[in-house]
């Protein structure tokens, strides 16, 4: 088995295999070959046929993983041709086969089950859906939210109608950036997105009906804008700050906390006076012109993020940084300096390893990725971050803070 870094190929070490996580997927790589170990000389080898079957098609195999597991290397492959067909918006694991069991280049990277495959019962959750949605027939949201769970299996949408733990608060239709990588909404002819977009923006009354009950009731509950399924919150930053007040005003229990690409740090602090709690800021790069190529923003900087970083620790409130993990990219010498330069003057308070969703040899010509070193490898990459800074926290989830 090999894994990959940015083109670099690589035998994965005992401690960086897990076994595949329960609720992962394969996925056959289309017009991609796939790349091994020669065991004689420790050689990157391709394999242009099935041995087994030599008159058969052969195709490179990637794993999706579970949630709360991170990506050390990414599937080893080589294309057909020169333009192999883009991959849709999914991480792509390097996966093996060994013992019966197939095994992927991996570590568990928060031990929180709020999204594990088997805390998910889908009888009754279709049945508790159903009802809830009757229930609230005139809420907007709460029916957006259904859809979520009943046709794209959003797993925070599921834990909202089950009421436990992190409940979603989409309310942005548009967005002030064109991320490479956006699951949901693509120009036409690229890969196609994997949900619909809300479509309206909620009233205050309507979010705050999602939070009310759902901060009362649930264990460890956390209410998140900012989800998978809209543009940027950001955007709607007055109908937040209303919804925030009404939620406080009803209930001071668990955390309300706004996932982000911190383009408008105006906006963010009208929301920490209102009461938001905590803030996740998505990266891809601590370098700005990487920053630049990945999200097209429109009217904003990697400064302006840092300064939305600035306002809510003057405020005194929790900041995650959103991390998208990228073999090969992430753990490159300069942009790991760059990160720990960011992190040194900004003091984040927790990063959370999330693996970035694109097709790899894409984002490498997106970002214009050019390596200054050979990788130093993901576990490296983290121990040398927990080294340094042993004031933060890391893990995949949005913590509760009030649990």
């Amino acid at each position: 088995m090999a894994g990959s870094a940015a083109g670099h190929f690589f035998s994965p070490r005992l401690d960086e295999l897990i076994e595949l996580p329960a609720g992962s997927e394969l996925f056959a790589l289309p017009e991609r070959l796939p790349v091994g170990i020669e065991p004689g000389n420790n050689e990157p080898a391709l394999l242009a046929t099935d041995p087994y079957h030599p008159e058969q098609p052969i195709q490179a195999v990637a794993a999706f993983m579970a949630p709360a597991h991170t990506a050390i290397y990414t599937a080893a492959y080589a294309a057909r041709n020169a333009e192999p067909p883009l991959l849709p918006l999914f991480a792509y694991t390097a996966v093996g086969w060994a013992e019966g069991k197939f095994w992927v280049a991996a570590f568990r990277s928060d031990p929180d089950c709020r999204q594990d495959i088997n805390r998910f019962h889908l009888q009754q959750l279709e049945r508790r859906t159903r009802k809830q949605l009757k229930r609230h027939a005139e809420n907007r949201l709460i029916q957006h939210l259904g859809k979520c769970c009943l046709t794209y299996g959003c797993p925070a949408a599921r834990n909202y109608f089950l009421g436990r733990w992190e409940a979603p608060l989409p309310c942005s239709p548009t967005c002030n950036a064109a991320c490479a990588g956006c699951i949901s909404l693509q120009p036409s002819g690229c890969c196609p997105s994997t949900q619909d977009r809300i479509t309206f923006v909620p009233t205050e009354t309507e979010l705050a009906e999602v939070a009310i009950n759902h901060l009362k009731t649930a264990p460890r509950p956390i209410v998140s804008f900012g989800q998978g399924c809209e543009g940027e919150p950001l955007l709607q930053a007055g109908v937040m700050e209303k919804s925030i007040r009404l939620i406080r005003r009803q209930s001071q229990q668990g955390t309300i906390n706004l996932n982000t690409n911190g383009s408008l740090p105006e906006a963010v602090d009208r929301l920490a006076q209102a009461g938001l709690d905590s803030i996740r800021i998505s990266l891809n790069s601590a370098q700005k012109e990487k920053h630049r190529l990945y999200y097209h923003p429109k009217g904003f900087t990697l400064d302006d993020v840092c300064q939305s970083i600035t306002v809510m620790k003057r405020h005194k409130r929790h900041v995650s940084l959103n991390y998208f993990i990228m073999p090969g990219c992430t753990d490159d010498p300069e942009e790991l300096h760059a990160f720990s330069r960011l992190i040194d003057r900004y003091r984040p308070d927790f990063i959370q390893l999330r693996n970035l969703n694109i097709d790899p040899a894409y984002y490498l010509r997106v970002i214009e990725h050019v390596p200054s070193g050979p990788p130093i490898g993901i576990l490296n990459w983290l121990q040398h971050l927990k080294t340094r800074f042993p004031f933060l926290g890391f893990g995949y989830y949005n913590p509760p803070l009030h649990p």
